[in-house]
């Protein structure tokens, strides 16, 4: 019975936020102060679309913006990590879920390679349109009050698993990978034999600090700190064994 893989994507895969860097598209590199100002401090979506119409009457290209995006550096150890998970498809399945959008994830994995890695990725679907405009649109409906309202990452993972199972696949553990806030509503989701690999210094480990009081226990998943790849190599490959 394999294992089940999960990662968020910026700050995990990547080391950075996606959204923020495609502003590097723009000739001075930073957006302008009205621009900017128009962001309300909750639908981080919206305000993303203003910006990509921004870039888009700035003349960029999508080749432009590729090239960027393809700048980004991985989380070091990230790149050994998934070439692992390559090496290894018979023990485990892999996915990403994110809240950036599958142009930025498939140029980025396509640097390195590691689109093999994973068995879907689940993430706000996007295209061009005139005028070099790129749209993004919300990955579903949902629910749930602690997510945003284009992506609840366990309904994502729920209804993953939900299908594979209709498939016939049966998992024996989750390991979910991530960092932000938006990750600790699928890892609250987890049972006690799965993962939640929780990177250290980021919003997420303080957030599982603060609801369990510093008692991991009350946690039902383990809890594992990383700072690198290369952790979360050497947790996998003793996992693998057991």
């Amino acid at each position: 019975m394999k294992s089940l893989l999960v990662f968020d994507f910026d700050h995990t895969i990547v080391d950075g936020n996606s959204d923020t860097w495609v502003v590097k598209c723009v000739p001075d590199k930073k957006l302008p102060d009205w621009l900017r100002k128009t962001y309300d401090g909750k639908h981080w979506n919206e305000y993303m679309q203003k910006v990509f119409a921004y870039i888009g009457d700035q003349g960029i290209k999508e080749s432009e913006m590729k090239q960027v995006m393809q700048s980004m550096p991985y989380t070091p150890g990230m790149v050994d990590l998934l070439k692992f998970i390559c090496q290894n498809k018979d023990q485990v399945d892999c996915i990403i879920i994110s809240d950036s959008n599958i142009f930025f994830i498939n140029w980025i994995l396509e640097v390195t390679n590691s689109s093999l890695a994973f068995n879907t990725i689940l993430t706000n679907p996007a295209n061009f349109v005139e005028r070099n405009h790129l749209t993004v649109e919300g990955f579903h409906s949902h629910h749930c009050l602690q997510c945003p309202d284009n992506l609840c990452k366990k309904k994502a993972l729920d209804d993953f698993v939900a299908d594979q199972l209709k498939a016939g696949v049966r998992y024996k553990k989750t390991i979910y990978t991530g960092d932000g806030a938006n990750d600790l509503c699928p890892i609250k989701g987890l049972k006690e034999y799965d993962v939640a690999m929780v990177r250290k210094g980021y919003k997420l480990e303080k957030l599982i600090h603060k609801l369990v009081g510093g008692d991991r226990g009350s946690m039902q998943p383990s809890i594992v700190i990383w700072s690198s790849g290369e952790e979360i190599l050497s947790y996998l490959k003793k996992c693998l064994k057991t």
